[in-house]
């Protein structure tokens, strides 16, 4: 069988891996690092003394129920059923007040009717903006041809969006999902995932999150279905070029060769990158000495933390900030002292309760940022080296920079490679 080469094991280049490797390819991936997921997998916490070491997740990854593709990949891996899906999301106000969104009985677009009227946490006139906004966008998403050229912020602003429908709808599920604030978000990218995630389908919004840490769903085991494909560990591609790939000073060569590197390390193995600018995203891992929240997530409005996820009986939570170069210059310490703060006013338990550890996660090159007319700059899977493709959620997917785009990308190119030779397998789900 033919023998495709892969530089990269993130989400792009295992998810080709995964498509080709079922296909009967002998594939050789190649990972700079002693683990796969790249930016989506998890690492254990040094402990002191006796204390046994706590796996974690880099930054809390989530899925939504659209995320076809994502899900067809842990199909493939046989782990799907390690994903756990939640129909309702809790807006929570300073104070603890909860607001929660779940579908009901009406058909979709139409769903969230119910629950949304109920929601405390928005005004009458809040209510009365965001659904004018959303009939607006799903008659323009069509038609409209300026939504790459303007940002998501001026969007709502035409839309005459109330500060508080801003605030505590559109930025809450945005600037987590795109990662990337309002006034610097392509509106097309907001229109995504407010269209495939909120009113194509009255399940597309459900939210799924891994039940086992993420460099679980990577083992091994997942690929011993797949003899055929091969990981080679602390193994970074040093240059591609035409010949192969080049790696610890040795020439591999194969009939088709994939790229899925970060975009920023491209130049360092010999090919161009695009002119892509990156957004970070902090998250921060907490544990106390008691439960101080029952809710298994929630969406925190109007301070620092943007999402609160509960990984264990209400005592180790995990919060996220996107986009957050806010935080980028601050200390570990003053990082952990506004989350616990922000915590206090949600959860009144966190007042008598004492934190055990802590530890803050940076992840400064994150993602790519959504910017208006970025799109142009995001290339697609063909490049000038023949028989070679590349991959990666900064790729021209049809998506913003998510797992879901990642693995998308790993599907397209793994298209692409099998057709140079002769096939014509479809692994991209629409």
């Amino acid at each position: 069988m033919a023998k495709v080469l892969i530089a990269g094991g993130g989400l792009a280049g295992l998810a080709a891996a995964a498509a080709l490797g079922r296909d009967g390819w002998e594939v050789d991936l190649f990972e700079a690092r002693p683990y796969l997921g790249g930016r989506a997998t998890s690492y254990a916490v040094p402990a002191g003394g006796e204390e046994v070491p706590e796996t974690i997740d880099n930054c809390q990854h989530v899925l939504l129920r659209c995320c076809v593709n994502l899900l067809d990949f842990y199909q493939r891996l046989g782990v799907r059923d390690r994903i756990a899906f939640y129909r309702e999301f809790y807006f929570i106000e300073p104070g603890g007040r909860v607001s929660v969104l779940k579908r009901g009985r009406l058909p979709a677009p139409l769903h969230f009717t119910e629950s949304f009227l109920a929601m405390k946490c928005f005004s009458a006139a809040d209510k009365f903006a965001i659904a004018r906004a959303l009939l607006a966008l799903r008659r323009e998403r069509t038609r409209r041809r300026d939504l790459d050229r303007i940002s998501m912020l001026d969007w709502l602003l035409q839309k005459r969006q109330t500060p508080h429908a801003i605030d505590r709808f559109w930025r809450q599920v945005l600037v987590s999902a795109v990662n990337e604030d309002l006034d610097r978000m392509a509106a097309i990218h907001g229109f995504q995932v407010f269209w495939l995630g909120f009113l194509n389908s009255a399940d597309g919004y459900e939210m799924g999150i891994p039940s086992v840490p993420l460099g679980q769903l990577y083992t091994a085991d997942a690929w011993r279905s797949m003899p055929n494909v091969r990981m080679h560990f602390r193994s970074p591609v040093d240059r591609i070029d035409a010949s192969g790939f080049t790696v610890d000073s040795k020439l591999l060569t194969a009939d088709q060769y994939i790229c899925a590197l970060p975009f920023e390390k491209l130049e360092a193995v010999g090919l161009p990158a695009p002119d892509l600018q990156h957004s970070p995203i902090t998250g921060v891992h907490l544990w106390f000495d008691r439960e101080v929240t029952a809710l298994p997530h929630a969406t925190l409005l109007g301070r620092t933390m943007q999402w609160m996820f509960n990984k264990d009986g209400g005592r180790y939570l995990q919060l996220v900030v996107s986009a957050s170069r806010d935080l980028t210059a601050l200390s570990r310490k003053e990082i952990i002292d506004i989350a616990v703060g922000d915590l206090r006013l949600f959860f009144p338990r966190v007042h008598d309760a004492n934190l055990v550890k802590a530890h803050v996660v940076k992840e400064q090159r994150a993602t790519f940022s959504a910017a208006p007319e970025t799109e142009s700059l995001r290339p697609g899977t063909a490049c000038s080296l023949p028989n070679l493709y590349l991959a990666g959620d900064w790729t021209r997917s049809g998506w913003p920079a998510t797992m879901e785009g990642a693995v998308r990308s790993g599907y397209i190119a793994a298209e692409a490679v099998a057709r140079m030779s002769g096939e014509a397998p479809v692994y991209l789900i629409s």
